[in-house]
């Protein structure tokens, strides 16, 4: 794998932790030429300065995937710098955590900007540069994405809206060596959750779930670049999101009942 990734220019949204710190510095360890992006500066620069000193090649821009701007600036000073982009990971992202009939819409409008127009943003500008490499465009959603969530419906639905997008980016470069996937990781150990918001936009603070019996960042990272080595569509790591993906098409009805009855049992749950 090293030598397929050795030099190749990274994108990765959303690292300064969890599963976009990790691909970040799974694919700096294999030569990779890596740019971080998130809001946090700080975090950032902690990343690239321990990067540096396994001689890796990192930088960062501070980067707030919402706005255009910093979307445009994050793709002109990667190409600045490097001269190209092989790879973009679009992995930043945020959850919720509230009934519909309960939550304020700023809350569903924060995540539709985050996780679907962060993704459209970055694509727009980075797309010209992943065609000319014949590069890797790739979307880290959720299971989420290929069936309603119950308590997530901001989440859900901006899941749904990338998955729509990228498929159809997809479509659009047939002919043009785009590699396009979506990636589907299940429950992972992060701080998503207790970055989530509830129903009146503050954050949940406190992780519904065992976070320690979670999949670990790392082997998401692993899968990530497994998946563009072997040119995946879409990728569910995990045999939940698998079943879903299958009984979402058969037996529908089911899937709603066994969403309903593990998201009701979640502590503090807003579905009863």
């Amino acid at each position: 794998m090293n030598s397929i990734f050795k030099d190749k220019v990274v994108i990765v949204t959303g690292a300064s932790s969890g599963i976009g710190e990790a691909t970040a510095r799974e694919f700096a360890l294999r030569g990779s030429k890596v740019v971080l992006a998130a809001r946090s500066e700080e975090a950032l620069a902690v990343i690239v300065t321990e990067l540096k000193k396994l001689n890796c090649e990192a930088s960062c821009f501070k980067t707030d995937v919402s706005s255009e701007e910093d979307c445009r600036n994050l793709i002109e000073k990667t190409v600045e710098k490097y001269g190209t982009i092989d790879i973009l990971i679009n992995n930043a992202g945020l959850s919720m955590r509230a009934a519909f009939i309960d939550v304020d819409l700023k809350v569903l409008h924060r995540l539709m900007d985050v996780n679907f127009w962060g993704t459209v943003h970055c694509t727009k500008y980075a797309l010209p540069y992943l065609i000319a490499q014949k590069g890797s465009l790739v979307g880290v959603s959720s299971v989420a994405g290929f069936h309603g969530l119950p308590g997530r419906t901001g989440y859900s639905a901006s899941k749904f809206a990338i998955h729509g997008f990228l498929e159809t980016i997809r479509i659009e470069n047939l002919k043009k060596g785009l590699h396009v996937m979506i990636l589907a990781p299940g429950f992972t150990s992060s701080e998503i959750r207790r970055h989530a918001l509830l129903a009146d936009g503050s954050e949940q603070g406190e992780s519904p779930r065992d976070e320690g019996s979670l999949n670990s960042p790392e082997f998401v990272a692993k899968w990530i670049l497994k998946g563009i080595r072997k040119k995946k569509r879409n990728k569910l790591l995990t045999w939940e999101g698998k079943l879903t993906a299958l009984f979402q098409r058969i037996i529908p009805a089911f899937v709603d009942w066994a969403y309903y009855y593990e998201m009701s049992k979640e502590p503090k749950s807003p579905i009863k």
